[in-house]
C-alpha cells in the first residue's frame, strides 16, 4: 500500500503535480526517479551529499548569512539555491535537499520558494511534500532501512546519526518504508506553554502497510506529547482516544522549534496499541533456476534486457531464448512495430504456454562491457510496475534471477527494495532465484558426469 495522507488538495502546484493521483505518491516517485539517475551517474553514500547532488542537477547552491534556512531563486532558465551555512549540519542538508524537492514541481522557476516555518494559506501542502521528497533525497531507496524491522523511536535515531539526517527525514523515510502499520505525525502546540497538552498534527505519513484514520490538522491530546519539553527529549507511551484519533502507542521526540517559538514541536511515532500481525515480505529467495518456476497458478517469469537490440545475448536471456524461442521471435516483433517500444521502460509480457508468461524488461542501457553500471533504476521502475499490474490482473505470483545485478551491474539492496515496493507489499508473490553453487562436475540421475557450472544470470 503506498504512502497517503488524509488531505483534500487545494495547492495549484500540488494538483498540477498529481494529476489526479496522490500526491504524496506523486512526488516520492519523482523524487525517487532523480535520485536513481544520479546514483546511476555515480551519486554515493551514505551519507548522501545534496550538494552534490544539486551539482549534477546543475543547480548552483549560495551560501548567504541572511536566510533564515534555505530558498530557491528563479535565475533566467535555471534555480539557484541561497542556504544560511551557520545553521547546524543536518539542518543544512535536509533543507537543501527541500529546496532540490521544488524543482520537482514544474512551476518552481516562477516564484521564489522559502522554507518556512508557517507557510501562508495552502502553501503547507507544498511544503509538506517537500519534506517527504527530501527524505527520499537523503536516504534513498535500497540504503539504511530495513522495512522489515518495527518503527521504534530508538532504531530511527540509529538511522538518524549513521546517514547524517534529520530526525524528521529519517521519520518519514523509516516509517514509508516499513511493512507495519504504523505513521508518522509532527504536531506542534496549539497554545504555546509547558503544560499545553494540545498538540495540532502539521502533517501525517502513513506507511505502506496503512495507518489510523486521522490527518493534518487532527488534535492530538495527552501526556506522551507534552513530555517533549527539549529537543531530542523522547517519551513513550499510549494516549487515549480523542475525536477522530483513535487509542494509540507512541514513541515521540522533541524537534527543533519554529523560529520565535520557545518549545520544540514534537514527532511521534504511533502504532496500533493492541499489535497487529506483522505484514510479511512476500518475497522468497531459492536456490533453483527461473526457468522452472515453483508453485501453483499462472506464472510470469521477468528478466531485463537491452534498448539497443531486439536480440536476446545476456546469460539468461540466452536461456530464455533456447527453452522459449516463441518469446525472442514475439520481442523481436514488438520492436520492430515502433523505434519507441525498444526504449527504457517499456515491457514486453509474452504468453509461452498455459500459465506461464515472459517479461522482458527494457531497463538496461546497451550491452556489453562498460566501466558504469547499465542498468537503468528508474526504467527498472516502471517496467516493475508494468508487471505488477499485469499479475494482479492475472492473478499471478512473478519468478526472476537476481536481475540487473550481474552483468548489468546494479546494486541489489537498491533493485530488491524496488521489487518490495511494487511487487512484494502489494500482495504479489515473488521468487528470486539463485544458481546453485558453482562445482565443477556433478553426477546426473543416470550415473553421467555432467556439468553444472552456473552461470551470472542476472543481466540482460
Amino acid at each position: 500500500m503506498a504512502p497517503q495522507t488524509t488531505v483534500v488538495w487545494t495547492n495549484p502546484s500540488v494538483k498540477r503535480l498529481a494529476e489526479g493521483r496522490d500526491p504524496v505518491v506523486a512526488v516520492t516517485r519523482r523524487a525517487r526517479d532523480v535520485v536513481l539517475e544520479a546514483v546511476q551517474r555515480g551519486w554515493e553514500g551514505p551519507p548522501f551529499d545534496p550538494f552534490r547532488l544539486a551539482e549534477l542537477l546543475g543547480i548552483s547552491v549560495v551560501p548567504k548569512e541572511d536566510v533564515l534556512d534555505a530558498k530557491i531563486v528563479p535565475r533566467g532558465q535555471h534555480p539557484e539555491i541561497e542556504f544560511n551555512p551557520n545553521r547546524p549540519r543536518n539542518r543544512i542538508r535536509f533543507s537543501l535537499a527541500h529546496e532540490i524537492a521544488h524543482t520537482l514541481f514544474d512551476d518552481h522557476l516562477q516564484t521564489v520558494r522559502n522554507r518556512e516555518a508557517n507557510p501562508r494559506g495552502d502553501d503547507w501542502e507544498l511544503e509538506m511534500l517537500c519534506n517527504i521528497a527530501a527524505s527520499e533525497i537523503l536516504m534513498p531507496t535500497g540504503f539504511a532501512v530495513d522495512p522489515a524491522a518495527p518503527p521504534t523511536i530508538d532504531s530511527l535515531l540509529k538511522i538518524q546519526e549513521a546517514c547524517q539526517v534529520s530526525v524528521e527525514a529519517a521519520a518519514l523515510r523509516l516509517v514509508r518504508s516499513a511493512r507495519y502499520p504504523c505513521a508518522v505525525a509532527v504536531a506542534s502546540r496549539v497554545n504555546e506553554g509547558v503544560g499545553e497538552r494540545t498538540f495540532r498534527a502539521d502533517y501525517v505519513v502513513t506507511s505502506r502497510a496503512g495507518a489510523p484514520p486521522f490527518g493534518p490538522g487532527a488534535l492530538l491530546e495527552g501526556s506522551v506529547f507534552s513530555q517533549c519539553i527539549a529537543v531530542g527529549c523522547t517519551a513513550k507511551g499510549r494516549e487515549p482516544s480523542k475525536g477522530v484519533v483513535p487509542s494509540l502507542y507512541w514513541e515521540c521526540v522533541g524537534l527543533p522549534p519554529y523560529p520565535g517559538k520557545a518549545l520544540p514541536r514534537v514527532l511521534g511515532l504511533c502504532r496500533m496499541t493492541v499489535p497487529s500481525k506483522d505484514r510479511p515480505s512476500t518475497t522468497l529467495e531459492l536456490r533453483g533456476d527461473a526457468l522452472q518456476p515453483r508453485g501453483a497458478g499462472p506464472k510470469i517469469v521477468a528478466q531485463v534486457v537491452n534498448d539497443k537490440t531486439a536480440n536476446w545475448g545476456g546469460a539468461f536471456s540466452k536461456a530464455v531464448r533456447g527453452k522459449f524461442p516463441q518469446a525472442q521471435e514475439d520481442f523481436r516483433r514488438w520492436a520492430s512495430e515502433g523505434h519507441r517500444n525498444l526504449s527504457l521502460g517499456r515491457t514486453r509480457i509474452a504468453q509461452v504456454s498455459e500459465g506461464l508468461s515472459i517479461a522482458s524488461m527494457v531497463a538496461q542501457h546497451g550491452y556489453g562491457p562498460s566501466d558504469k553500471p547499465r542498468i537503468r533504476y528508474a526504467a527498472l521502475n516502471a517496467c516493475l510496475a508494468t508487471v505488477r499490474d499485469e499479475a494482479l490482473r492475472a492473478g499471478a505470483s512473478i519468478h526472476m534471477p537476481r536481475i540487473g545485478a550481474g552483468m548489468a551491474g546494479g546494486n541489489w539492496s537498491v533493485i530488491s527494495e524496488l521489487i518490495d515496493e511494487h511487487l512484494s507489499s502489494r500482495g504479489v508473490p515473488v521468487t528470486v532465484y539463485t544458481p546453485p553453487a558453482r562445482t565443477s562436475r556433478a553426477t546426473s540421475a543416470k550415473g553421467e558426469r555432467q556439468s553444472c557450472l552456473s552461470e551470472d544470470w542476472s543481466g540482460g
